[in-house]
């Protein structure tokens, strides 16, 4: 009897410890096929000659990886991606926390912020195709945007932003910043409202000004915050493929060719698809270092 006892709390034992994994079953059975078998695949056809194409692919090794790093597009992509990225990342920061310092402002009633809150995160609500569109309509030569600088005397003729290999690279640079420092500013004005007021009282009572207020107690209570978006905003920036190929394409002429569009054309233009996984492979290893960075600094954090 107590042989019995003992299997049946055992077994309810097991089912309790199982049910949780019986739910998360389907997502995980999911993911795998979605995510890991085709990160599985990518990576087995970087080690190919010219799969999908090639009905009998031989193992070439790092032979791929060699032709992609001494492509000089790839270099000149990788180029772009890091200005593309490092630039996005720093102005989302900046304008992010200028706008969330100015909705944490008293000086604001609680009316304007409302509507000052609800425009500036317009811009977050938008999909990239919108984004896109939209840009391309106020950029355009005979655009908004050539208008104004032309009636107000800032420019003597209608420029070509994303036609001109000068300016293309730094216009879809501006337009990502624009599309993008929502996310910053909603969670920066999360953390500006949840440092403690008794600091800057203390502070104001020992004779600290604005300035020095701002740089010794609001950037300190708000570096966590902003360490873990910078992190998190550097891998989804690095990967941004839609902003790029709907405005310019990659062109003119390589000028904003990321390493998201290189694949893309690797793959679907030029039918290499073994080149084109291994260019892939690199944009997740420099995704999955970062991402590395990342869970470390969580894990300290926490």
């Amino acid at each position: 009897m107590a042989q019995v006892t003992g299997a049946a709390v055992t077994g309810a034992r097991l089912k309790r410890l199982a049910t949780p994994y019986a739910y998360l079953f389907p997502t995980l059975m999911l993911m795998a096929l979605l995510m890991v078998v085709p990160m599985i695949m990518v990576v087995q056809y970087s080690l190919m000659d010219n799969v999908i194409t090639n009905k009998h692919p031989q193992f070439v090794g790092l032979e791929n990886y060699a032709k992609v790093f001494q492509d000089e597009v790839f270099l000149e992509a990788a180029g772009h991606t890091l200005y593309f990225t490092v630039m996005s990342v720093i102005f989302h920061m900046v304008v992010g926390l200028m706008f969330a310092l100015l909705l944490n402002s008293k000086l604001l009633g609680s009316v304007p912020k409302a509507i000052f809150r609800a425009v500036y995160v317009l811009p977050w609500m938008f999909t990239a195709t919108i984004v896109a569109i939209l840009w391309r309509l106020l950029l355009d030569p005979s655009g908004v945007i050539n208008y104004i600088l032309k009636f107000t005397g800032l420019a003597q003729s209608y420029a070509e932003w994303f036609g001109s290999s000068a300016t293309a690279l730094n216009a879809v640079t501006f337009v990502n910043i624009w599309a993008g420092y929502p996310f910053y500013m909603v969670s920066l004005l999360a953390g500006l409202q949840g440092v403690p007021a008794d600091l800057y009282e203390a502070a104001m009572i020992d004779g600290a000004g604005s300035v020095r207020r701002f740089w010794h107690i609001t950037i300190p209570q708000l570096m966590p915050i902003i360490r873990s978006i910078s992190m998190l905003d550097f891998i989804w920036t690095m990967q941004v493929f839609p902003l790029v190929w709907l405005t310019t394409g990659g062109g003119p002429i390589h000028a904003t060719e990321m390493l998201s569009t290189y694949t893309y054309k690797l793959a679907f233009s030029s039918y290499k698809f073994s080149l084109a996984s291994a260019s892939a492979v690199v944009i997740l290893v420099f995704s999955l270092a970062i991402a590395f960075v990342y869970v470390k600094y969580q894990k300290a954090r926490d």
